[in-house]
């Protein structure tokens, strides 16, 4: 296979997979995604890899998210069915998938890395979802209160019926019905 935008090794039994768009900050865009995805639907297949590691080019970001300067430009947003870098709606991967986090993980990037089974992050790593600071739309109407039960409930106000509604609404709110 032929990448232009990530680098595989293979050491023995582990497949190492470099977002390889430094001069970007490793933001990936439609071609990007759809490459990642072989790469991990190669993975997966491969009964000889037992486990990914997941990290990005340089030492100034693991991923920046979305392209969005390419997008700005006309170019498509899209992925394959594995999600964004072709890990972020794959569950159906049995192995475990690292994510070697160094520097910026923003947006899409801080999702790769929520998709992996473990985070490893380097002194110098910085985890952002600016999406989440936009409104309901996205990743962080699914991440936020999850990982922050307090700010959420700050957000919501102290009204007793108004924030139980607004939680109700989340990915678990059958398990509450």
């Amino acid at each position: 296979m032929d990448l232009k935008f990530s680098k595989v090794t293979r050491k023995g039994p582990i497949t190492i997979v470099t977002l390889s768009r430094p001069e970007v900050y490793n933001a990936l865009h439609t071609d990007a995604h759809f490459e990642l995805n072989a790469v991990f639907d190669d993975f997966s297949s491969d009964p000889e890899q037992w486990v990914a590691i997941v990290t990005g080019a340089g030492d100034k970001a693991f991923c920046a998210g979305n392209d969005l300067k390419w997008q700005a430009a006309g170019g498509k947003r899209g992925w394959a069915a594995g999600g964004f870098a072709g890990l972020t709606s794959r569950f159906d991967c049995d192995k475990p998938v690292i994510a070697a986090v160094n520097g910026v993980a923003m947006g899409g990037g801080f999702e790769i890395a929520l998709a992996c089974d473990l985070i490893i992050a380097s002194e110098n790593a910085t985890f952002a979802l600016p999406v989440a600071a936009c409104g309901p739309r996205g990743a962080g109407r699914r991440i936020a209160p999850a990982a922050a039960p307090d700010r959420a409930e700050a957000r919501h106000g102290h009204d007793p019926d108004r924030a139980p509604r607004q939680r109700a609404r989340g990915p678990r709110a059958w398990l509450r019905q």
